[in-house]
C-alpha cells in the first residue's frame, strides 16, 4: 500500500515538473524577454518520457488522471506567474496567481476525499 502511495506522489510530481518545463520550453523558444536555455527542453523531454513510462507500466487508480492533469496545469500556471513577476513588461501575474490558488484548494479537497 505504501508503494502505491509513493508511486502516486511520484506521478503527481512528474506531472507538475512536466507542466513547469513545457511552459519554460515555450518561453525560452518564443519569448523575447526570457533568455535561451537548453535546460527546460531537456527537463521537458525527461519528465514527459518518465510520465509516459509510468502510464505504460502501471494502472492509475480512479481519480489519478484528473489529479495529474491538475498538477500539470498548476505547473504551467506557477511558471507563468514567476516569469511575469520577474519580467513585468510581459503583463500582470494576477490571473495566474488567482487560478493557482483556486486550483490548489481544489487539489487539496480531492486529495482529502481520496484518503
Amino acid at each position: 500500500m505504501t508503494e502505491q502511495i509513493s508511486r502516486d506522489n511520484g506521478t503527481l510530481l512528474l506531472a507538475f515538473i512536466t507542466g513547469l518545463s513545457i511552459n519554460g520550453s515555450f518561453a525560452v523558444l518564443f519569448s523575447s524577454f526570457v533568455p535561451f536555455s537548453i535546460f527546460p527542453l531537456i527537463a521537458f523531454a525527461l519528465a514527459a518520457w518518465c510520465l509516459h513510462q509510468r502510464y505504460l507500466n502501471s494502472v492509475m487508480p480512479e481519480g489519478m488522471p484528473l489529479l495529474a492533469a491538475a498538477f500539470f496545469l498548476l505547473g504551467i500556471l506557477l511558471y507563468s506567474a514567476i516569469i511575469r513577476a520577474e519580467y513585468p513588461d510581459i503583463g500582470s501575474n494576477f490571473v495566474p496567481t488567482i487560478l493557482m490558488v483556486a486550483l490548489i484548494f481544489w487539489i487539496g479537497l480531492r486529495i482529502k476525499v481520496r484518503k
